[in-house]
């Protein structure tokens, strides 16, 4: 599981950071891509990636604003030419359905796959064998909501030392142990593949936020996550205006990211006021107050480790 910043600006694309989206690539988990947010262009800033469209299976919007939404279009309709024919799933607030449908439909724009669109409201918004995904509503000027992706706990691994030291020859039958099956040996004797399983690998959890301010909501989607990415349009000193317009500061992500006991926080959705050196200033506030913090980039990518 990696994250690849896409986009990591705030409201307008500035030179070196575009607007929000971020790609979860969980290539080896699924052979597929989600993307939390498509903001403006963001189908651009794939082509510097090695994400492929098709291989894009859902889309997580946090809200409706345009520096999160304005590149859907465009990347649907290049997705079908691009040989995507593999359904996609759409999730997000009330009104991405008509935003979509309307779009594609002014513009006449035909794909050749399935959109499903799903208007989410809290709770649990996806759920299969592998992944579950949850939402919160957080504190924003529209319904913004937070995302918490939990990876399902991994059975564990064949324990092959044990089976070598019990006389157990290599072949299929390590195939038969590892999914839990009993199985009767040539020799006559019968071996359960739950005695030769490690314990269960726990899943990883990752929480991403939409726009918002400081809320206690933001905290319950981060707790024990191994990455929290948080908005941090401002610095410290410009805590009025992110409360004015219901953004964070990076202090007040650290704050979250320190309460929820999370591994790591990254910041994204950086105010243009701060252009190059100048993001130290937000790094510093948030590492005063929780240390393993970093500032996204777009192209960045960061493991989300165990």
């Amino acid at each position: 599981m990696e994250l690849l910043f896409l986009g990591t600006g705030a409201g307008v694309p500035a030179k070196h950071r575009n607007v929000s989206s971020i790609a979860v690539q969980l290539l080896q988990e699924r052979g597929s891509t989600w993307l939390f947010d498509c903001g403006e262009a963001t189908q651009h800033q794939i082509l510097h990636t090695s994400i492929k469209p098709r291989k894009i299976e859902k889309i997580f919007i946090t809200h409706l604003h345009g520096d999160h939404i304005f590149g859907l279009p465009g990347l649907l309709g290049s997705r079908s030419f691009q040989g995507g024919e593999s359904k996609l799933t759409i999730y997000g607030p009330q009104g991405i359905k008509a935003f979509i449908e309307t779009s594609l439909t002014v513009s006449q724009t035909h794909v050749k796959y399935l959109i499903e669109i799903v208007e989410i409201t809290e709770g649990i918004v996806f759920e299969d064998d592998t992944f579950m995904v949850e939402t919160m509503l957080l504190e924003h000027g529209i319904p913004s909501y937070g995302y918490r992706i939990i990876e399902k706990d991994l059975p564990g691994t064949l324990l092959v030392e044990k089976l070598k030291e019990a006389n157990v020859p290599p072949g299929p039958v390590y195939q038969q142990l590892k999914k839990g099956e009993t199985v009767q040996l040539e020799d006559g004797r019968v071996v359960n593949g739950h005695d030769f399983i490690g314990s269960p690998q726990k899943g990883r959890i990752l929480a991403i936020l939409g726009d918002t301010r400081f809320c206690p909501q933001s905290i319950t989607l981060a707790r024990d996550a191994n990455v929290l990415v948080h908005e941090s349009t401002f610095a410290s000193e410009d805590g009025v205006l992110a409360y004015d317009y219901f953004h964070s500061t990076a202090a007040q992500a650290a704050m979250i990211a320190k309460e929820a006991n999370v591994q790591k926080l990254i910041l994204t959705h950086i105010s243009s006021r701060y252009q190059s050196e100048h993001t130290n200033i937000l790094l510093n506030d948030a590492r005063e107050i929780f240390e393993d913090t970093e500032i996204a980039e777009d192209f960045k990518c960061i493991a989300v480790l165990k």
